[in-house]
Protein backbone atom coordinates (compact mmCIF):
# COMPACT_ATOMS: atom_id res chain seq x y z
CA UNK A 1 0.00 0.00 0.00
CA UNK A 2 1.38 3.40 -0.95
CA UNK A 3 1.85 5.96 1.82
CA UNK A 4 -0.82 8.40 0.55
CA UNK A 5 -3.38 5.57 0.44
CA UNK A 6 -2.44 4.46 3.94
CA UNK A 7 -2.75 8.00 5.26
CA UNK A 8 -6.10 8.61 3.53
CA UNK A 9 -7.52 5.43 5.06
CA UNK A 10 -6.10 6.40 8.45
CA UNK A 11 -7.61 9.89 8.13
CA UNK A 12 -11.04 8.35 7.56
CA UNK A 13 -10.75 5.79 10.36
CA UNK A 14 -12.28 7.96 13.08
CA UNK A 15 -14.94 9.91 11.19
CA UNK A 16 -16.22 10.90 7.76
CA UNK A 17 -14.35 13.79 6.16
CA UNK A 18 -14.61 15.88 3.02
CA UNK A 19 -11.65 16.50 0.71
CA UNK A 20 -10.11 19.44 2.55
CA UNK A 21 -10.58 17.65 5.88
CA UNK A 22 -8.74 14.62 4.48
CA UNK A 23 -5.88 16.82 3.24
CA UNK A 24 -5.56 18.41 6.70
CA UNK A 25 -5.77 15.09 8.52
CA UNK A 26 -3.10 13.54 6.27
CA UNK A 27 -0.88 16.55 6.91
CA UNK A 28 -1.34 16.08 10.67
CA UNK A 29 -0.87 12.29 10.58
CA UNK A 30 2.36 12.67 8.60
CA UNK A 31 3.69 15.49 10.81
CA UNK A 32 3.63 17.76 7.77
CA UNK A 33 5.58 15.41 5.50
CA UNK A 34 2.74 14.48 3.11
CA UNK A 35 0.79 17.24 1.37
CA UNK A 36 -1.84 15.80 -0.93
CA UNK A 37 -2.54 17.75 -4.09
CA UNK A 38 -6.15 17.80 -5.32
CA UNK A 39 -5.43 15.58 -8.34
CA UNK A 40 -3.70 13.00 -6.17
CA UNK A 41 -6.42 13.11 -3.53
CA UNK A 42 -9.43 12.83 -5.80
CA UNK A 43 -7.81 10.18 -7.98
CA UNK A 44 -7.07 8.15 -4.86
CA UNK A 45 -10.58 8.67 -3.49
CA UNK A 46 -12.11 7.47 -6.77
CA UNK A 47 -9.88 4.39 -6.76
CA UNK A 48 -10.53 3.62 -3.09
CA UNK A 49 -14.29 3.98 -3.63
CA UNK A 50 -14.10 1.67 -6.65
CA UNK A 51 -12.21 -0.86 -4.50
CA UNK A 52 -14.93 -0.47 -1.82
CA UNK A 53 -12.36 0.59 0.79
CA UNK A 54 -14.20 3.88 1.31
CA UNK A 55 -17.81 4.93 0.81
CA UNK A 56 -19.54 8.22 0.19
CA UNK A 57 -21.09 9.06 3.54
CA UNK A 58 -23.10 12.09 2.47
CA UNK A 59 -23.12 15.14 0.23
CA UNK A 60 -24.06 18.67 1.11
CA UNK A 61 -24.19 21.96 -0.75
CA UNK A 62 -21.90 24.63 0.69
CA UNK A 63 -21.87 28.06 -0.97
CA UNK A 64 -23.28 26.57 -4.15
CA UNK A 65 -20.69 23.78 -4.34
CA UNK A 66 -21.18 20.12 -3.56
CA UNK A 67 -19.13 18.86 -0.62
CA UNK A 68 -18.79 15.09 -0.51
CA UNK A 69 -17.92 13.32 2.73
CA UNK A 70 -16.19 9.95 2.66
CA UNK A 71 -16.01 7.27 5.33
CA UNK A 72 -13.95 4.14 5.80
CA UNK A 73 -15.82 0.94 4.89
CA UNK A 74 -15.49 -2.26 6.90
CA UNK A 75 -13.21 -3.71 4.22
CA UNK A 76 -11.20 -0.48 4.29
CA UNK A 77 -10.78 -0.81 8.06
CA UNK A 78 -9.62 -4.38 7.52
CA UNK A 79 -7.13 -3.32 4.86
CA UNK A 80 -5.84 -0.53 7.11
CA UNK A 81 -5.42 -2.98 9.98
CA UNK A 82 -3.47 -5.41 7.78
CA UNK A 83 -1.19 -2.59 6.62
CA UNK A 84 -0.60 -1.38 10.19
CA UNK A 85 0.42 -4.92 11.15
CA UNK A 86 2.70 -5.20 8.12
CA UNK A 87 4.39 -1.89 8.92
CA UNK A 88 4.87 -2.85 12.57
CA UNK A 89 6.58 -6.08 11.52
CA UNK A 90 8.85 -4.23 9.06
CA UNK A 91 9.73 -1.59 11.66
CA UNK A 92 10.50 -4.28 14.27
CA UNK A 93 12.76 -6.13 11.80
CA UNK A 94 14.58 -2.89 10.92
CA UNK A 95 14.95 -2.03 14.60
CA UNK A 96 16.44 -5.46 15.29
CA UNK A 97 18.96 -4.94 12.49
CA UNK A 98 19.85 -1.54 13.92
CA UNK A 99 20.36 -3.02 17.40
CA UNK A 100 23.13 -5.15 15.93
CA UNK A 101 25.04 -2.03 14.89
CA UNK A 102 27.64 -1.06 17.52
CA UNK A 103 26.93 2.17 19.36
CA UNK A 104 23.39 2.64 18.04
CA UNK A 105 20.34 2.80 20.28
CA UNK A 106 17.18 2.24 18.18
CA UNK A 107 14.60 4.97 18.48
CA UNK A 108 17.08 7.74 19.21
CA UNK A 109 17.81 10.35 16.57
CA UNK A 110 21.44 10.72 15.70
CA UNK A 111 23.78 12.03 13.06
CA UNK A 112 27.18 10.67 12.29
CA UNK A 113 30.06 13.12 12.64
CA UNK A 114 30.39 15.00 9.38
CA UNK A 115 26.87 13.96 8.22
CA UNK A 116 23.95 16.35 8.45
Amino acid sequence: MQEPTFLILAALAAQPLHGYGIVQSVLDLSAGDVRLKPGTLYGALDRLAEEKLILVDREEAVEGRLRRYYRLSDSGAGALNVEIDRLRKRAAAAEEQLRQRPGIVPGLSFAYPGEC
